[in-house]
C-alpha cells in the first residue's frame, strides 16, 4: 500500500534526474487513500473494446514514463498546477483482461469510489470504451456535456452483430443511459470512411454537434473553441481525448489511425481554450505503445493529459472562490 505523502507535488529533476525513481503520473506521489487529493490520475490499461489494432491496455505504463518532462508551470497559460490543487497518481484500476462486462463493473466500482470521496479524476487509457464506465460514475446525478476529440464518432450501435460495448459504441451508449447530454456535447476532427453511408447520423440526430477535420480547417483553431465553449455552455463538462484524433504523423502509436488529423499544436491550443468551463473530469485514451517504439506518442498522451490538469486545476481553483 502507498504511504500517506508528505507533499503533494512531484519529484523536481532538479533533485533526482528524470530517467530516474519508480514512474508516476508526472512524478506524483502514488496514493491509495484519497484524503486530501483534489484530482487523481488514474490509469486503466484495459484495451477489451478495440475492434481493430490492441495494445492500448500498455498506454498508461508508457504514459507514466514519458510523462518525466512534465514540469511545473505552463508555458503559455502560466498555469502552476500543482500549486492550485493537490494532485496525485492513484494507480491503475485492477482490470479483467478477459471479461468485458467485469471490467465495466470494476472500472464503475473504482470511480465510484473515487467520486463519492470528491476527487476530480484524470484518466489514461486504455481505449474508449472506459469512458462509459466513469460517466456512468461521475454522471449518475446528471447529465455531463463533452469537449470531445476524435477521428471517429464513437456513438455507432453495435459491431459484430451483438456486441454493443466496444470502443466505438461508448457515446451512444453513455447518451442512452442518461450520463451525456448530446445537446451539450460537440466532437472535434471527426473523418475517415464509413461502412454506411448513415454511419454517423444517430449522434447528430441527438443532437450532438459534430464538427468534422473538413469544417475544423475551414473554420478554425479559435472558430472551433468558440464553438465548443458555446455548446457545452456553463453546465458540468467532461474532456475525451482520443490520440487518434491527431494526424498519425503525430501519434502513430494508435489502433485505428486516420490520416488528415489536427496538429498536436493545435489540439494543445483548442484544450487550452477551454479554461474557465465547469469541468468535472478528463481522459486520454488509445495510446498503444506496441505501434510507436520511440515513444513519442506515449509522449504525446502525457502532454494532453498535463494540458486538461492545468485547466482542471484552474476550475477547481475557481470554484474555491
Amino acid at each position: 500500500m502507498a504511504e500517506k505523502p508528505t507533499s503533494f507535488k512531484p519529484v523536481s529533476g532538479n533533485v533526482m534526474p528524470r530517467f530516474s525513481g519508480i514512474s508516476t503520473f508526472m512524478r506524483l506521489p502514488h496514493v491509495s487513500d484519497t484524503d486530501g487529493v483534489d484530482i487523481g490520475l488514474i490509469g486503466v490499461p484495459w484495451d477489451g473494446g478495440t475492434t481493430n489494432r490492441a495494445g492500448a491496455r500498455h498506454g498508461p505504463r508508457q504514459i507514466r514514463d514519458l510523462s518525466t518532462m512534465v514540469r511545473n508551470v505552463h508555458h503559455q497559460s502560466r498555469i502552476k498546477p500543482f500549486e492550485l490543487c493537490n494532485c496525485a497518481d492513484l494507480g491503475d484500476v485492477p482490470v479483467n483482461p478477459i471479461d468485458l462486462h467485469d471490467t465495466l463493473a470494476r472500472v464503475e466500482a473504482y470511480y465510484r469510489r473515487v467520486h463519492e470521496a470528491g476527487v476530480v479524476p484524470l484518466s489514461a487509457g486504455g481505449d474508449h470504451l472506459i469512458t462509459l464506465p466513469i460517466m456512468r460514475a461521475i454522471a449518475k446525478d446528471r447529465p455531463v456535456g463533452m469537449v470531445h476529440f476524435d477521428a471517429h464518432t464513437d456513438t455507432w450501435d453495435r459491431y459484430f452483430g451483438d456486441s454493443i460495448y466496444t470502443h466505438g459504441t461508448p457515446f451512444r451508449r453513455a447518451v442512452e443511459e442518461g450520463l451525456l447530454d448530446p445537446k451539450r456535447t460537440v466532437q472535434i476532427g471527426i473523418r475517415g470512411a464509413l461502412y454506411g453511408e448513415g454511419d454517423n447520423d444517430w449522434g447528430e440526430q441527438q443532437g450532438i454537434r459534430v464538427i468534422t477535420i473538413d469544417e475544423f480547417y475551414q473554420m478554425g483553431v479559435e472558430a472551433a473553441i468558440a464553438e465548443a465553449r458555446r455548446v457545452v455552455g456553463d453546465g458540468p463538462t467532461y474532456v475525451s481525448f482520443d490520440v487518434d484524433g491527431l494526424d498519425p504523423v503525430y501519434a502513430p502509436g494508435t489502433g485505428t489511425p486516420e490520416i488528415g488529423g489536427f496538429t498536436t499544436f493545435e489540439a494543445q491550443t483548442m484544450l487550452r481554450g477551454l479554461q474557465g468551463l465547469d469541468l468535472v473530469g478528463g481522459d486520454v485514451v488509445e495510446v498503444a505503445p506496441p505501434f510507436d517504439p520511440s515513444g513519442n506518442t506515449a509522449m504525446v498522451g502525457a502532454t494532453m493529459m498535463f494540458e486538461i490538469l492545468c485547466i482542471l486545476c484552474d476550475t477547481i481553483a475557481a470554484r474555491r472562490g
